[in-house]
């Protein structure tokens, strides 16, 4: 497809950085900037449907971040908690739906349950769709993906022979999605953090150096602006 054919990504992915980094230039404590960028997800998830993004993914807590303080993780997990129970309502009525990927075993059985909730009460909306990663790591997801396949071999419902990368994909958390067009991630660090390894083989990146409690609405359009002077390729010579 060549420049000329470009239009806005229909899935956006972002890795949200910035926010401890947001509050100590403010003399806070980290959580307060996690709050911060809580408040921003909102905004950035209003603006999709005039933006014309139809998938948004974003990162919220990779299966490394509890490697963090026990306050800070302690912290986070409330605040994941305390934004669920508090944007349901909105999200439903806004035709948002929901979804989350990542190792739920780890998270603990209340947070689950308002997870499963909200997936379900957002189930027939259809204006965006919203994924959530939490406890989510790219290699982590493709060796549970791996082990499902094993265990359908071993039980004889799959040909090992019949297995290719399409048969991997669809064990996947993200088997429902198409793979993102562009991966953003805020605050100037230029790596990707094990965030959808497998998805992303030829996404588009963005690194921009604004924190993410101050990535706006107007900055998310100009990033979207840039993409669509780009031309991907897939691999192949442009013609």
């Amino acid at each position: 497809m060549g420049k000329s054919e470009r239009t806005t990504p229909e899935h956006v992915a972002i890795i949200m950085d910035g926010n401890g980094r947001w509050a100590q230039a403010r003399g806070k404590p980290r959580l307060f900037g996690h709050h911060a960028g809580a408040l921003r997800v909102r905004e950035i998830v209003e603006a999709c449907p005039d933006l014309g993004v139809k998938y948004l993914t974003i990162f919220a807590f990779s299966t490394e971040n509890w490697k963090r303080t026990q306050t800070e993780v302690s912290g986070l997990m409330k605040l994941f908690k305390r934004y669920l129970m508090s944007e349901t309502k909105q999200l439903v009525d806004s035709g948002v739906r929901v979804r989350f990927i990542g190792d739920r075993m780890k998270l603990d059985n209340t947070l689950v349950a308002l997870m499963d909730e909200l997936e379900l009460l957002t189930s027939y909306n259809d204006l965006v769709h919203l994924t959530i990663a939490l406890n989510y790591g790219g290699r982590d997801e493709v060796a549970r993906a791996t082990k499902r396949l094993c265990r359908e071999v071993a039980e004889g419902k799959l040909d090992p022979e019949s297995v290719d990368a399409e048969t991997l994909a669809r064990r996947l958390d993200t088997y429902v999605l198409p793979d993102p067009d562009l991966v953003i991630r805020t605050s100037g660090e230029a790596r990707i953090s094990n965030f959808l390894l497998w998805q992303s083989a030829y996404s588009e990146y963005e690194f921009v150096e604004t924190l993410w409690p101050d990535f706006t609405r107007d900055e998310f359009s100009r990033v979207l602006s840039g993409y669509t002077s780009r031309e991907r390729r897939y691999g192949a010579v442009p013609g």
